[in-house]
């Protein structure tokens, strides 16, 4: 029988890059310490701040915005809907139903509000893959929609398995833009831009949905129907194919990039942030690329 590695009793989780075995009790006291040691490693916030968790309906947002509460953090929801039919209505309704249940604060904006249209109807208006319209979509609106209602900072459910695949992919291209700004915390500095973190880096995609087992947490199980073929993707089976063969590989490959590669690229890209022109949010050019969008399917 396999037997946890703090009581001795049944084990039901093996953990093979920490070469453990955990009971179920053991393995959320084992999940709680990593968030927990994230936050104070990286300073993240406190539980003093309030805190915006961008929750999409998926397993890793969710279990973020259930960790947190347990751990005595400040933290209410917001909800992007993408206007991608069925998806984002089960989605929204999953995201609905856990705040509901725990009578917590779920905030809930579409993206139809603002550029009159779903992702499907913005990628086909301006001829871009679905992904890079959603990023850029996402983030503009996380991060105004934080400002304006005076949160201090923003968490994003990104694990470590999607940590690991974005590196390996910024690496493979020589990304030195995104590599500088590859970290478990993107800093404010602008007056229109809050702290976004990243809380669950150290804990991977399986242990989160092991998480959300235990904690009966329900989950939309589809991947995005827009995801098919995205880069992300096909990183994440290779490094899941190494982890197989050597496990540790994505915390070795990640951990090992934040503490000797990082400063590489940050000391080689450094840019300075200004204000859009139109809509006053951070930008590198005069009008920033949300603008840029809008007044593309304005006028398309």
């Amino acid at each position: 029988m396999m037997k946890c590695i703090k009581c001795r009793g049944k084990a039901h989780i093996k953990l093979p890059r920490h070469n453990a075995r955990f009971c179920a009790d053991h393995f959320v006291e084992y999940f709680h310490e990593q968030i927990q040691k994230a936050i104070k490693k990286n300073k993240m916030f406190t539980h003093q701040d309030n805190i915006l968790v961008t929750v999409s309906g998926g397993k890793d947002s969710l279990v973020l915005w259930e960790a947190l509460l347990k751990l005595g953090y400040q933290a209410e929801g917001l909800y992007l809907d993408l206007g991608i039919g069925d998806y984002s209505q089960k989605s929204k309704e999953l995201c609905m139903y856990f705040a509901g249940k725990r009578s917590l604060t779920l905030h809930v904006v579409s993206i139809s509000e603002w550029l009159d249209m779903g992702i499907n109807g913005i990628a086909k208006k301006v001829r871009r893959p679905p992904c890079s319209s959603c990023g850029l979509i996402k983030r503009y609106l996380f991060n105004r929609f934080s400002v304006e209602q005076n949160y201090q900072v923003v968490a994003t459910g990104h694990n470590l398995d999607d940590e690991a695949a974005t590196l390996l992919g910024n690496l493979l291209h020589w990304q030195t833009g995104y590599l500088s700004r590859q970290s478990p915390v993107m800093p404010s500095n602008h007056s229109n831009m809050v702290k976004k973190v990243k809380p669950l880096y150290r804990l991977t995609e399986k242990e989160t949905g092991a998480y959300a087992i235990i904690k009966g947490i329900d989950y939309i199980l589809e991947e995005c129907p827009l995801a098919v073929g995205a880069s992300s993707i096909k990183f994440k089976k290779v490094l899941n194919d190494l982890e197989i063969q050597s496990p540790g590989t994505k915390q070795q490959l990640y951990f090992g990039f934040l503490k000797k590669g990082k400063k590489t690229f940050m000391e080689e890209d450094k840019v300075e942030l200004k204000s859009c022109t139109r809509c006053k949010q951070p930008t590198t050019i005069d009008l920033c690329a949300f603008c840029q969008l809008s007044d593309r399917l304005s006028s398309s």
